[in-house]
């Protein structure tokens, strides 16, 4: 658990460590999954890290839907209570999720399409050149920053 005070704290710190995973060579989602559960208490294990390994690269180096997306929504699920989701039919299930999990997953993928206009990892790395290149690598570490902020400022809205 974090002992940073501010979410504006939590947000720099945890863009901070988002990356510098991604310079000890985690690929984009890992980056923003680990970072989310070194300052959070998810019930997970270390190794749930290993679910965001092939969402890397845009999904398995497709250069689709943006792995640090990916990675953010992941890490808001990771934040979740353990109990959260325990219903009793499939439709309190459908409820909790459409009332409770979903708004704040929405709200952060449009903060980013507001933002940069697409969630598609080709079209986000298209304005820096090659993508095997230092300019996109350079963007890619920047945009994980980001991804991890959004998941520390809205997980203050997953109960």
């Amino acid at each position: 658990m974090s002992s940073i005070d501010t979410l504006e704290e939590r947000m720099e710190e945890a863009e901070r460590r988002g990356r510098e995973y991604f310079r000890q060579g985690l690929n984009c989602t890992e980056c923003v999954l680990r970072t989310f559960m070194d300052m959070h208490e998810t019930y997970l294990p270390d190794a749930a890290v290993k679910l965001a390994a092939g969402f890397g690269l845009g999904i398995g180096n497709t250069r689709n839907t943006c792995g640090a997306i990916i990675g953010a929504v992941m890490a808001l699920g990771a934040g979740m209570k353990q109990d959260l989701l325990r219903t009793e039919t499939p439709a309190e299930h459908i409820t909790q999720l459409n009332e409770v999990v979903y708004p704040p997953v929405r709200a952060l993928i449009r903060e980013v399409e507001d933002n940069c206009g697409t969630l598609i990892c080709r079209e986000l790395s298209a304005p820096h050149g090659d993508f095997d290149g230092r300019m996109r690598k350079k963007n890619c570490q920047q945009f994980i920053g980001c991804c991890c902020r959004l998941a520390e400022k809205y997980a203050e809205q997953i109960p």
